[in-house]
């Protein structure tokens, strides 16, 4: 026979009332009171009903995620795998589950407001979207609650990594190692790319240094073949730059592969940075001189802004959470070649 709740309010001595509300992490239950009625579920073998829950909170304690990158890497994209993972553990000790919301469920065609009505999620959290399409726009204004990653819309929370002043960081460090001719390789249309591009152009004012438009590349973000191709046109040029930032630590990979193929030394001929901090780049030798993203923390404020919205649609605002970044030296940026 099944375990029930009442198993549980008999075995605890408490009411079938206090019991739910435990479950359901009303704030009149004490910890201990909470504490003990889940401890007690689970020597018993009991799981609340989720239809259930759902019918009695109309809830559905499921959130919507939102990710897609113009590379198409999916969750093997180093830097959003971690986010992303970090948001789901957090969720998860509320007692949330995740569903990716996409175009495509079966044979039919949704948008992506459509398919987070059709799995009836309690909230969203965008992150790595094209969020200038109208469709991503439709979601963000609509009365599901929502929460960016790196972007910002009106009156929606949502979390920032601090990549100006990253940027910013790391034409300040190939200075001090004499550098004055200093290439950035940014990513495609994005507030995050926008961010970079002015924290490159403050820094270089900062210091005294006219930019050249010709040092100011786009490619695709996490794209090791972009990275390499953009590598080789700066370094094609009639005076090419002793130092390029790249828009990430993959596509530094492919600056760097390309800089051995011209059979250039780094950071002896020519010094070259990423963006992110992934493991991978610390493993390099040289080992890459890099901004690390603290992904865990952008993560969870994410999921704690979005649950927050949700369980406190009254007392909650818009806001805009800005993650600090670190500069990691490395090796791979050295004194400029004499």
């Amino acid at each position: 026979m099944a375990v029930t709740i009442k198993d549980v309010s008999a075995k605890c001595g408490l009411s079938i009332s206090t019991v739910s509300k435990a479950f359901n992490n009303y704030s009149d239950i004490s910890a201990a009171t909470r504490e003990l009625v889940q401890r007690t579920a689970r020597e018993i073998g009991y799981y609340p009903n989720a239809i259930a829950r759902t019918l009695k909170t109309n809830r559905s304690y499921n959130l919507g995620v939102l990710y897609s990158d113009d590379g198409q890497n999916g969750l093997t994209h180093s830097f959003f795998a971690q986010v992303l993972d970090a948001f789901k553990t957090e969720c998860e000790k509320h007692g949330y589950d995740i569903t990716f919301i996409n175009h495509n469920v079966g044979w039919t065609g949704m948008t992506y407001l459509e398919h987070c009505r059709y799995r009836n999620v309690d909230g969203v959290c965008m992150v790595c979207a094209d969020f200038y399409s109208t469709e991503v726009a439709e979601l963000a204004t609509s009365d599901i609650p929502c929460v960016t990653i790196d972007h910002a819309f009106n009156n929606r929370s949502c979390v920032m990594s601090e990549n100006l002043q990253g940027v910013q960081q790391l034409v300040r460090f190939a200075y001090e190692k004499g550098h004055r001719k200093i290439a950035f390789v940014h990513g495609q249309r994005s507030s995050v790319t926008e961010n970079r591009i002015t924290g490159y152009y403050r820094a270089l004012n900062e210091l005294g240094i006219e930019p050249r438009t010709d040092y100011l590349v786009d490619a695709l973000y996490d794209s090791p073949s972009a990275g390499h191709q953009a590598m080789m046109q700066l370094m094609r040029l009639a005076d090419p730059p002793t130092c390029v930032l790249m828009s990430d630590d993959h596509s530094a990979l492919g600056a760097m592969e390309a800089a051995n193929e011209m059979r250039l030394r780094v950071p002896e001929d020519v010094s070259i940075a990423g963006y992110d901090g992934i493991r991978l780049g610390q493993m390099l030798r040289p080992r890459l001189t890099t901004v690390k993203q603290d992904t865990k923390r952008m993560g969870m404020q994410a999921a704690r802004y979005l649950i927050d919205r949700i369980e406190n649609p009254r007392t909650a605002v818009s806001e805009v959470g800005s993650i600090p970044v670190k500069l990691m030296p490395g090796e791979s940026i050295g004194p400029v070649k004499v």
